[in-house]
């Protein structure tokens, strides 16, 4: 998966494309996808993810991540042809937060950000009892081999 990595952040990104190459290929696997996918990931601060989730959703507060599928749709049913799966915005405010509140590593935080952003690209959501158990799950078997709980 070809992963554009956008950070409007001044926080030092690291490790985060490899982090996240780790997840796609997972994701990959275990979704039998091809590998020429395109995705963009964008590190955004609370203030900027809050002027996008009131403006696309109607939500006047932040956020932890959104994000834009390139395609509208039930469960995941891919054309082969389209290969621009949308736009994610992780915020890394929330992240850093969300990790202290949960007790596990900043990383893990943000590997489950971006699996939870990548699944909805992918057709998959929780609106409702039995898609969640299905998105979680898959979220659980993609991430947790590359980062444990803690």
């Amino acid at each position: 998966m070809d992963i554009t990595l956008i950070n409007r952040t001044n926080a030092d990104t690291e490790g985060f494309e490899d982090l996240f190459s780790e997840i796609a290929g997972a994701a990959e696997k275990r979704l039998q996808l091809c590998d020429d996918y395109q995705i963009s990931v964008t590190l955004v601060r609370s203030r900027t993810i809050h002027k996008i989730n009131y403006e696309y959703r109607g939500i006047d507060r932040p956020t932890d991540v959104i994000s834009f599928a390139a395609r509208e749709g039930g469960m995941p049913e891919i054309d082969e042809a389209e290969k621009d799966l949308g736009d994610l915005f992780i915020n890394l405010d929330y992240m850093k937060r969300q990790a202290r509140e949960y007790g596990h590593s900043e990383k893990r935080e943000l590997g489950f950000l971006f699996t939870h952003g990548l699944l909805h690209c992918l057709g998959y959501d929780h609106m409702n009892e039995e898609d969640e158990k299905v998105m979680f799950s898959l979220q659980e078997e993609i991430l947790d081999p590359i980062v444990q709980r803690q």
